[in-house]
């Protein structure tokens, strides 16, 4: 096993991109593109309903999360309960909530060998065909090491929440050696350059994201990333577990209710 998540978040294909952004919009407004702050900083600025669609976020409404999670190869009663339960640690400071069902499930788990770990982001599964997998968890079972619970499907389960990967934040991609990191991905994961431009070197901007005020190098969502391929030597650890910061993160996006409203409910 490496030392580090291999997880390659799924990206829809072209054509689907407008109308996944259309129906991110209707989930949660708030995940509308930055025009009026691209404006601003771009005079003139205007573009095609396919570039704004590439800046639209995917995250549920605020509210809260409440999805229910299917199997597409339907293991055994113990593993399935294992990962939803380790779906839910999110909940610990997030208004979130994974229940099994095998009724069109929102979440449809793989365990495919050989096609690695990877989820949709966000409100993407929305547009995902009923029958295909939104996340793929690769070949665990039971047997699979607790700390890859923690680490992996924790991790893949931040995505379906609709979080990107924390390492792609422009100043930890500006640690990394770009050829020292094409050449590491190649050979320990197979992965083609444009690959690892896309899920390692290119930054998501700032204007795009709803996230932590600094970078977080020990965040669930982040790559462990060797020193070998780092310009100073020093690694950036990454996380084997949620940490702090990505609880409190959580918490901001998707707030539990209040005692009043829990009362007022009552």
């Amino acid at each position: 096993m490496a030392d580090y998540i291999v997880c390659s978040p799924k990206m829809l294909p072209r054509d689907k991109w407008v109308s996944a952004a259309t129906k991110a919009i209707s989930v949660n407004p708030l995940n509308h593109a930055p025009v009026q702050r691209l404006s601003l900083v771009i005079p003139g600025f205007k573009a095609k309903p396919e570039h704004l669609a590439v800046l639209v976020t995917k995250f549920w409404k605020v509210g809260g999360v409440q999805l229910t999670v299917g199997f597409l190869d339907n293991p055994e009663t113990a593993l399935r309960s294992r990962i939803i339960s380790h779906m839910n640690a999110w909940n610990k400071t997030a208004n979130v909530k994974f229940t099994e069902s095998k009724d069109a499930p929102d979440v449809r788990i793989a365990r495919t060998a050989g096609d690695g770990y990877w989820s949709f982001l966000g409100t993407d599964i929305l547009t995902i065909e009923p029958d295909q997998p939104t996340m793929n968890l690769d070949s665990f079972t039971m047997n699979t090491l607790e700390s890859e619970f923690h680490r992996v499907v924790r991790h893949e389960t931040g995505h379906t929440m609709g979080f990107p990967h924390e390492h792609m934040r422009r100043k930890l991609v500006e640690k990394i050696d770009s050829p020292k990191a094409i050449r590491f991905f190649e050979e320990t994961q197979g992965w083609d350059k444009e690959t690892v431009i896309q899920q390692v070197l290119t930054p998501i901007e700032e204007s795009q994201l709803l996230a932590t005020p600094r970078a977080d190098e020990n965040s669930i969502m982040c790559y462990q990333i060797p020193g070998s391929i780092t310009k100073d030597g020093q690694p950036i650890l990454g996380g084997s577990d949620i940490d702090p910061l990505d609880f409190e993160f959580a918490a901001q996006i998707y707030p539990q209710p209040t005692a009043a409203v829990l009362a007022g409910a009552a």
